[in-house]
């Protein structure tokens, strides 16, 4: 088990989802977050998605603050660094989208259907291989959709 993260399932509702970044990971994590009803705030120049809180400018220490969990998934390093460091200086749980090694959780690939949740990661060796075991599992799921 050595390198596999233990699943973690946790009530978003109403809870701080910090996203700095919203290109296209960005805003499919914030997506992802505001439809598990987390209040989401995407801190990015330019982009955000429909139903966010939207700081439209570049990270600035201390947007982390009062977060329950916090997203990195901008296109420079060094932001990402910097977010990650206040994140876990904060205690707040902290997946950066560039660097598996600074991650306290890892995004999942979502699986929804009939009433079920399930999510997957890897050791990180094959996204393609995350990403066909979600296909299989989101297509077994919209079988029980039917009951």
């Amino acid at each position: 088990m050595d390198g596999l993260r233990f699943p973690m399932f946790v009530d978003l509702r109403g809870k701080r989802a910090v996203v700095v970044g919203c290109g296209a990971i960005g805003s499919r994590r914030a997506t992802v977050l505001r439809d598990f009803g987390a209040h989401v705030v995407v801190v990015d120049p330019n982009n955000s998605i429909d139903g966010a809180e939207h700081l439209r400018r570049e990270y600035i220490p201390g947007d982390v603050a009062g977060a329950f969990l916090c997203v990195a998934a901008t296109d420079s390093r060094e932001i990402n660094r910097a977010v990650g460091d206040e994140a876990r200086a904060l205690g707040v749980p902290v997946s950066v989208a560039d660097a598996r090694c600074e991650c306290d959780f890892y995004f999942p690939a979502v699986c929804i259907g009939g009433g079920l949740v399930a999510g997957v990661v890897s050791d990180g060796a094959s996204h393609g291989k995350t990403a066909a075991c979600a296909r299989e599992i989101r297509r077994v799921l919209e079988g029980f959709d039917e009951d």
